[in-house]
């Protein structure tokens, strides 16, 4: 089941999810309780983003509220929605392109708190656009005919590259998108395998490591301090279990603060679900850990991904977010 909801995309996730199971409250949805602690597995990728979770984990924030996290890594928010829905994990971190393009399709998602979003400052943000040392490259336009690697096609990132190549001039429906999880772009990247990657990071430092040149922060061109990601559940556990998901929101806003309060100790933790060295999670560029999502830029971004095609209808955001 694992190998195939990481090798998802958004366009396949509606499959997956018929094909996972029901999402009417069977036992196959439910957490585990004993003792008083209540098991949840939640799906997350493996980058900075989630650091919080893992935080809030070691420093007792779920514990007091009766939850014990388990985390499942994923490679990106179009494998971790089905999961969510058919049950094999109660909670998901997902982008928001994945959230609102299942809301659209009627996929029964609910967003719960906050995840991560983008510094908002050019040159200084966790994710950017990089192209390979001594490339030719310098600007979003110069992707026209060129192979671009995302973790997940038809999603945020996409979408992101997509915006900055407009902005600069170009046309986005000539770059060559390649699907490719975080941790393998650099390696890509350093062999000519292609030609530019939108990474986060830690991925991102790992290549600038490399020589790697940014040229574009698309994250940034999508919408100022955009809401990138956040932490969901299914309709059916949302209505059968409010108590376990109000715990749950509680215990994840006190890690958000948290983190972004301990930038230290986001680096450290980081180290304990990623294999990045020590020396590269030291340089790495935070995201943002907000405690509520910025409407206004979720926003820009259903309306660029309504220009990409994304959704056969428009996503109710009001029933989506908290």
């Amino acid at each position: 089941m694992r190998r195939l909801l990481a090798g998802l995309t958004v366009g396949t996730f509606l499959l997956a999810t018929a094909a996972c199971g029901s999402s009417d409250g069977s036992s196959s949805s439910k957490s585990t309780s004993s003792g008083g602690t209540t098991t949840v597995k939640v799906g997350v990728i493996p980058i900075v983003d989630v650091a919080p979770l893992y935080l809030g984990q070691k420093q007792g924030f779920y514990t007091k509220r009766g939850l014990k996290l388990t985390m499942t890594l994923a490679q990106g928010g179009a494998a971790i929605v089905p999961g969510v829905v058919s049950g094999q994990f109660q909670f998901g971190f997902s982008n928001m392109t994945s959230l609102m393009l299942a809301q659209s399709n009627d996929v029964p998602v609910k967003a719960i708190a906050n995840g991560v979003a983008s510094t908002g400052v050019a040159g200084k943000d966790f994710g950017a656009l990089v192209v390979k040392k001594g490339s030719t490259l310098k600007s979003a336009k110069e992707l026209e005919g060129k192979k671009v690697a995302v973790n997940t096609l038809k999603n945020i990132n996409e979408t992101a590259v997509r915006e900055s190549v407009r902005k600069a001039g170009g046309d986005p429906d000539k770059v060559k998108f390649v699907e490719l999880a975080f941790d393998q772009m650099p390696a890509a990247l350093d062999k000519g395998q292609i030609d530019a990657a939108m990474a986060v990071e830690p991925a991102l430092t790992t290549m600038l490591d490399q020589g790697a040149q940014q040229i574009a922060w698309p994250l940034v061109d999508v919408a100022p301090n955009l809401t990138v990601a956040m932490y969901f559940t299914s309709s059916a556990y949302a209505a059968k279990n409010p108590d376990v998901v109000k715990k749950f929101q509680e215990a994840t806003a006190e890690s958000l603060a948290y983190a972004d309060a301990h930038p230290d100790e986001v680096r450290q933790i980081v180290a304990t679900y990623t294999k990045v060295p020590a020396s590269v999670l030291a340089k790495v560029i935070l995201p943002k850990w907000p405690a509520d999502p910025n409407r206004s830029s979720i926003e820009a971004l259903e309306k660029l991904s309504e220009t990409d095609g994304l959704f056969k209808k428009t996503p109710d955001l009001n029933t989506l977010l908290p």
